[in-house]
């Protein structure tokens, strides 16, 4: 297709675009037809007036009685006629739309001057701020406003206006906020913060806070936890973290803000000032275990652990609560002049009830530990032992530990503080003195071991002088056992005997009570041999001699009892036999035993006339030979 054709086909399009833009411009031209979209507003300028009386005043921009210039009035979405081109101008803005979470601040371009000593222009009815003419015939004021518009769509005439746009104020959990305004009367004299202002919802309607005497500066009262409309231009917020009370504590409330209180606890308590809540000063009544939305600019609050507190005098250890951080090892000098180092340890107790007075008195309780009791304490054991020596200190450690809580129990009671215990720690002496302490206890228990290795052997020789007691005994037993057996079979013999002739029978009495003799001194001689060997033990050459002696007298008394049977016995025989058969027997014994030659193995025979003589020599020489016979017999014997 060529343009010929295709202005054939289409050229009436162009035509009637053409024909329309110029039935609107002559619409325009001859009959002022203007219009607005709905989703705008129409922003009037008039160039021109004919009338002087039509001029803007000095200082005004924004004309509202159809001066030359801005025009206060805005044209909603609509047809429009009468608006030539020549006189009017129309400038077509959209409208001024407020997201969701946000806030417009207005600035006005025009209207009165604000007063002297305010920074924000009042707020005015003006239909959020959409009817200029209402704002500047209701007296609205240039510069900063007071009010805002939250979210949705404005039609704002720009040329008087400018909006915007800043977020809502947030403030998260186990927050608050703390609040400074922007603008508002001066602070009264002597006072850090404003005063408690009534109905203005959370500042968010700055404009009945000043008009309730709202004070500019610091504020007393905080925001909790939430979103708010507020006007950042007329109050600044700091978020911080709510006032804690953990559980064990109180929180003392020092209030830097409010009316001069008058002094509650009375004439016995001259330390400072105890006032009721609300009031300046140090609040009577403590805040228990919890969380509080308090200001912390205008108020502090003091904890005040009401368990059971432990304070460590030692440079190695110190509790959780720190209140002992800088305490140390106390050093201090004993009466004969030896320094040395003890650690103590301290429990307190404050009351709840009386927590107000410490802190009214110290301040905080890092005053207290460092103000009355590290040099309470620490005078304490140094004036103690000045008054002891070193040894004594250490022996005595249990009683100077009770005095010393006596002593630091009233003390504490002066300052409204419990004194639970006072205990001594490590006590660090001298290493020069202990070594002489250690020398001695070592000497001192090394007598006692010798001591107890003596009586050990003492028990010990005991035991084997028992043990050979025992032993002997048993051979005594054995002995008595012996003898009569013994004295039964020597009944059994004699019984026998008497059924013989008597002789025989004298001979078996006296065979068996030289039996029963020689049984009694075995048994004699053993008893003193187990003797001797007991003693023997405990004490050594002395036992061995004694056992000797024994020993050698039992041989001798074995002796003369066996001479004393054989004595008795020959009796007997002699009695029985009589003396000339008893002295052949016994010749004949003897030669029997002894194998004695009777006749010579070479006889000299002397004739018949000698043979008397020969048999009286032979006799003789018998005689003899017998008789050396029991003389060594004697001799082996003795």
């Amino acid at each position: 297709m060529n343009i010929s054709e295709f202005l054939i086909h289409y050229g009436w399009i162009f035509v009637a675009i053409i024909a329309l833009f110029l039935y609107k411009s002559i619409l325009r031209v001859f009959f002022g037809m203007v219009i607005v979209p709905e989703n705008s507003i129409g922003l009037v300028t008039k160039k021109f007036t004919l009338s002087a009386a039509n001029r803007l005043p000095d200082g005004r921009i924004i004309a509202t009685k159809n001066e030359a210039g801005f025009q206060a009035k805005t044209l909603a979405p609509g047809l429009y006629w009468f608006m030539f081109p020549w006189q009017y101008s129309v400038y077509l803005s959209p409208f001024t739309v407020i997201p969701e979470g946000m806030i417009g601040l207005v600035l006005s371009k025009d209207g009165d001057e604000i007063p002297t000593g305010r920074i924000l222009a009042r707020k005015v009815e003006c239909d959020n701020f959409q009817d200029a003419v209402k704002f500047l015939e209701n007296g609205g004021q240039r510069g900063r406003q007071t009010g805002f518009i939250t979210a949705g769509s404005y039609r704002i005439n720009r040329y008087l206006f400018e909006v915007n746009l800043v977020e809502q104020t947030l403030i998260r959990e186990s927050k608050v906020g703390i609040v400074t305004t922007m603008d508002g009367a001066p602070l009264q004299q002597g006072q850090i913060a404003g005063t408690m202002i009534e109905g203005h919802n959370n500042f968010q309607d700055i404009d009945t806070f000043l008009k309730n005497g709202g004070s500019r500066g610091l504020q007393p009262q905080v925001i909790l936890a939430g979103s708010y409309y507020i006007n950042t231009w007329a109050i600044q917020i700091e978020e911080m973290y709510m006032t804690e009370v953990p559980i064990g504590h109180v929180g003392v409330v020092i209030s830097y803000v409010g009316e001069d209180g008058v002094d509650v606890t009375g004439e016995s308590f001259k330390h400072g000032s105890i006032v009721t809540r609300g009031q300046r000063g140090v609040w009577m009544e403590p805040l228990g275990p919890g969380k509080y939305p308090l200001n912390k600019y205008t108020m502090k609050v003091e904890l005040v652990p009401t368990t059971n507190l432990v304070l460590n005098w030692a440079n190695a250890r110190s509790e959780a609560h720190e209140l002992d951080k800088n305490l140390s090892t106390i050093t201090v000098r004993s009466k004969d002049g030896f320094p040395f180092n003890l650690d103590v340890a301290q429990i307190i107790h404050v009351p709840a009830n009386e927590a107000p007075k410490v802190i009214a008195r110290f301040g905080s309780m890092t005053n207290l530990v460092s103000q009355v009791l590290e040099p309470t304490i620490g005078n304490y054991f140094r004036n103690s032992a000045q008054d002891s020596d070193v040894i004594s200190f250490l022996t005595s450690r249990k009683e100077r530990q009770d005095s010393a809580k006596a002593h630091i129990k009233a003390v504490l009671e002066e300052y409204n503080v419990n004194a639970v215990d006072t205990l001594i720690g490590d006590i660090v002496p001298p290493e020069a003195l202990m070594k002489t302490l250690t020398d001695r206890k070592i000497a001192q228990e090394e007598e006692k071991t010798y001591e107890t290795q003596r009586m050990a052997q003492e028990k010990r020789q005991g035991m084997e002088k028992e043990t050979a007691i025992a032993d002997m005994q048993r051979e005594i037993v054995k002995a008595q056992q012996s003898v009569e057996i013994s004295q039964r079979t020597a009944d059994s013999v004699v019984k026998k005997a008497e059924g013989d002739a008597t002789s025989l029978k004298l001979q078996v009495n006296a065979e068996a009570e030289a039996t029963k003799m020689r049984a009694t001194a075995e048994a004699e001689a053993t008893k003193l041999r187990a003797g001797a060997q007991a003693e023997a033990t405990k004490l050594n050459a002395s036992a061995e001699a004694e056992r000797i002696s024994k020993t050698g007298n039992a041989e001798a008394e074995k002796i003369l009892a066996i001479g004393k049977s054989t004595a008795e016995a020959y009796q007997l025989q002699v009695e029985a036999m009589g003396g000339d058969n008893f002295t052949k027997y016994k010749i004949t014994e003897e030669i029997g035993i002894n194998k004695i030659k009777i006749i010579p193995d070479i006889i000299i025979n002397g004739g018949n006339g000698t043979e008397g003589s020969m048999n009286g020599l032979m006799g003789l020489k018998l005689m003899e030979m017998i008789s050396d016979k029991k003389t060594e017999e004697t001799g082996k014997a003795e």
